[in-house]
């Protein structure tokens, strides 16, 4: 098929593309300037330099590349750094890559005959923090948002109700898990990781918020999937083990070489981080994965972060290792 990727050279466009090039698809993949094409031509694809808020851009290029299916990757993710203070502040532009990007290239989308449009969501923070720790896709969003992730929960439920939703067109929506694998910020040398060695990622209060990861190729094989499997709706990308932060966060820590990571009140931790951060840490829900198992034909390369954080970065975990026996 053919396949229009906007953010192909993101996080995930840059595992996706080179991915659905393999699978014999033909692919126009976006990029943001002129040195970023390198990275989709490199993947194989057709590399397009195109800012994905210009709806009149939008129009030309995905008529001219004349898709059957149109992926929504387009983010500025790393705007977001180690701070979870105010992410409204911080996601100004993803938001509107997640409201205005979503309408424009749907409108794009449809009037070019694509039949299938897929989009990107989020699993995590957004969960409601009341119920079940682990929550299906049929659980609602948040009703009662925290303070400063107002509108980035707005931008996300906007996605999530015009895509399915769309006339003409089957509109499928991936909810990630949190990324980790290369090209994230829990690589070898990704600023969460390195928050993490620098003892700046504690465990607040008992560490009971649940979080649901996924690697980053998993979350590119899922996408791969979703371009002609499932029907129109909404689809948890997370691998098969959400686990409360006291469980995981040590177990990070210690695959990418870090000491043991503090603990700390829930007051302190507020004071230091913020609201949200503490309600991730002591709050959070995971999701599940079922629904995308079974309506993607989907199994994760890494059904668990147990084995995944231990690729993170290998080498540097052992060489600390050493140098700490040594």
């Amino acid at each position: 098929m053919k396949v229009f990727l906007a953010g192909g050279s993101g996080a995930i466009g840059k595992r996706l593309a080179p991915l659905l090039v393999a699978n014999g698809h033909e692919v126009v993949a976006t990029t943001t300037s002129e040195r970023k094409l390198p990275l989709v031509q490199e993947a194989g694809a057709e590399g397009v330099v195109l800012d994905v808020l210009d709806r009149d851009a939008v129009m030309r290029a995905v008529m001219r590349a004349e898709p059957d299916v149109v992926i929504h990757e387009a983010t500025r993710l790393t705007e977001l750094g180690d701070s979870f203070r105010n992410i409204d502040k911080q996601f100004v532009l993803t938001n509107r890559l997640r409201s205005e990007g979503t309408d424009n290239l749907l409108e794009a989308a449809r009037a070019a005959g694509a039949h299938r449009f897929v989009a990107q969501s989020f699993s995590g923070w957004p969960n409601e923090r009341r119920g079940s720790m682990v929550k299906t896709e049929d659980d609602p969003l948040d009703p009662n948002p925290l303070p400063h992730t107002e509108k980035s929960l707005a931008a996300l439920r906007h996605v999530e109700i015009v895509v399915p939703a769309a006339q003409d067109i089957d509109g499928l929506v991936l909810r990630y898990g949190g990324f980790y694998g290369p090209g994230t910020s829990l690589e070898s040398d990704g600023a969460h990781a390195e928050a993490v060695r620098k003892r700046r990622f504690p465990i607040v209060g008992e560490g009971t918020g649940v979080w649901s990861f996924v690697h980053i190729d998993d979350a590119a094989a899922a996408t791969a999937l979703a371009i002609d499997h499932g029907g129109p709706g909404i689809y948890n990308i997370v691998d098969d083990d959400p686990a409360p932060v006291r469980e995981w966060l040590p177990l990070l820590a210690k695959a990418v070489g870090a000491p043991p990571p503090r603990h700390v009140p829930v007051w302190l931790g507020r004071l230091l981080a913020g609201s949200l951060a503490v309600s991730m840490m002591t709050e959070a829900r995971g999701s599940s994965n079922a629904k995308a198992k079974a309506e993607l034909g989907w199994q994760p390369r890494y059904p668990s972060w147990r084995q995944g954080f231990k690729a993170i970065a290998p080498e540097r975990a052992t060489a600390a290792t050493a140098g700490g026996a040594a």
